[in-house]
């Protein structure tokens, strides 16, 4: 295949692999895929199932018809000491100044292997609480959030390719909101992190009925609040503890702030975490706590996205979609998502347990508007509706019976 204008340059700058001097090793896409088929393939047992899937995978990964996240494209088959991940989400920062410079090295070691981080900062006090141990004053969240933020723009260089990517979040609740929800408007302050508000179905019930809103924190006098205080504001009051209230706003004065600061500075973003742990599969073991920098996806502490898509586009042949092509595919799709989990390269114990345990997959898609183009459809138009239903029922039906498979 050959590549022409920017589709050659992204490729050469972020996906070809180069050796120790930077120079290009490969020169066309059908290397890159033969690189990362063989790569990916070495999870299988034997050697003949290694030729075998080798194959297929690089059946499926030819002509873009399946896209792996970039960091596989990029580090599968080098031997590089890197993440085939493109994104994490770790823990909660400690509330301490040894908590947080330990999330930041979290940060930084995943960032410099390629990873791009997600990180809830609700754990930690508000501006002005006070520090007894140093009879001081905390800075708040939003100032160490532009700790995160240089070293993410300014400091870590992601496989060295390219500037590393973060995740900075905060609750409804916390008495920090409304200085988070408008530090964007300075860029000088934060300009390497994207930021999200967490809102409750509490807060936006309380923005329905136009009611006042409480900004909390747990009561630092708590005598169990270094041990168990770990930014989960309902686990901690569910078990008895106090809060303590520090300021009371009108719940759509909060929300005007956030539509205001979006509107003026297109950040922050809005994630409704308790729904999306309400409706996440991993309910019963997990808490979603964050989500990746694009925010896409919602993890809990240590957790990975190991992503792909399926090039829709690539299954039309003369204006008919190829579901019995499509579906096959999917299955080698699957077992290629779930190979990258024992093949990866894992810096944090951590992350290769919670991988290694859950064993989550992303399988998506990508193309949709191109193949209905392709098919003579109108996006979103009446017809194209009972199409696209089809395709995405033949995508799960066949990721859930290729999971079943892998599972036995």
């Amino acid at each position: 295949m050959k590549l022409t204008g920017i589709a050659h340059k992204v490729f050469m700058d972020r996906y070809a692999l180069k050796n120790v001097a930077g120079d290009p090793v490969e020169k066309a896409p059908e290397e890159m895929w033969q690189r990362v088929a063989r790569g990916i393939a070495q999870q299988e047992k034997t050697s003949s199932e290694k030729k075998l899937w080798e194959k297929k995978f690089y059946d499926v990964l030819k002509d873009f018809k399946f896209v792996p996240g970039g960091r596989i494209l990029s580090g599968a088959g080098t031997d590089f000491n890197v993440t085939y991940y493109n994104c994490f989400v770790i823990p909660d920062p400690k509330d301490s100044r040894g908590g947080i410079l330990e999330s930041l090295n979290q940060l930084v070691e995943i960032q410099a292997r390629s990873g791009g981080v997600g990180l809830n900062l609700s754990s930690l006090r508000p501006r002005g609480a006070r520090v007894k141990t140093v009879n001081g004053f905390s800075s708040g969240p939003v100032t160490w959030a532009g700790l995160f933020s240089y070293a993410t723009h300014d400091v870590v260089q992601q496989g060295g390719s390219r500037r590393g990517a973060t995740m900075l979040m905060l609750w409804d609740w916390h008495p920090d909101v409304e200085e988070f929800i408008t530090v964007k408007q300075d860029l000088t302050k934060i300009n390497g992190a994207n930021l999200s508000v967490c809102l409750s179905d509490a807060f936006m019930e309380a923005v329905k009925q136009d009611k006042d809103w409480d900004l909390i924190f747990p009561d630092l006098d708590d005598p169990e609040y270094n041990e168990k205080w770990d930014g989960n504001i309902n686990a901690w009051r569910a078990s008895g503890h106090n809060v303590k209230a520090y300021k009371t706003v009108k719940a759509r004065d909060l929300w005007n702030q956030i539509c205001t600061a979006a509107w003026r500075s297109a950040e922050p973003g809005l994630h409704f975490l308790e729904r999306s742990n309400r409706r996440s599969n991993t309910w019963y073991f997990e808490t979603l706590c964050a989500t990746n920098p694009c925010g896409e996806q919602p993890l809990g502490p240590w957790a990975v996205c190991n992503l792909g898509a399926m090039n829709l586009s690539a299954y039309v042949t003369r204006g008919q979609f190829d579901y019995e092509r499509f579906g096959s595919d999917v299955k080698v799709a699957m077992r290629f998502l779930d190979n990258v989990i024992d093949d990866t390269y894992y810096f944090f114990k951590e992350n290769e347990q919670c991988a290694k345990d859950i064993r989550r997959t992303g399988l998506g898609i990508m193309g949709l508007a191109d193949a209905l183009i392709k098919m003579k459809m109108a996006y979103g138009s009446d017809e194209s509706l009972p199409v696209i239903r089809k395709m995405f029922k033949t995508l799960r039906n066949n990721a859930y019976e290729a999971s079943i498979e892998i599972a036995k």
